[in-house]
């Protein structure tokens, strides 16, 4: 697991945003929310923004979170879906 303070930080449940960002691909807001689910079932909507060029896509995405783990496992899954380069 990371190393965060996010329970030091936040009070539990909380929706908790993320923004993915990767390589254009017009399945990445799914990839994501599907990634969201399997950790934090809910439904959930994205918002997807591309680059000026057209180079990279941003999903930002709010999961209704209950734990520092479950944040932690988010950024660990999200970052592993092909083609991201970084998560926040």
């Amino acid at each position: 697991m990371l190393d965060t303070k996010f329970d030091e930080l936040l009070e539990f449940p909380c929706q908790f945003p993320f923004k993915v960002i990767g390589k254009a691909n017009v399945q990445l807001a799914q990839q994501v929310t599907v990634a969201a689910q399997k950790i934090s079932p809910g439904q959930y909507q994205t918002e997807t923004k591309t680059s000026s060029q057209g180079t990279y896509d941003s999903v930002t995405i709010k999961v209704k979170v209950n734990s520092k783990e479950q944040i932690e496992s988010l950024y660990i899954a999200f970052s592993q879906i092909d083609g991201v380069k970084r998560v926040l």
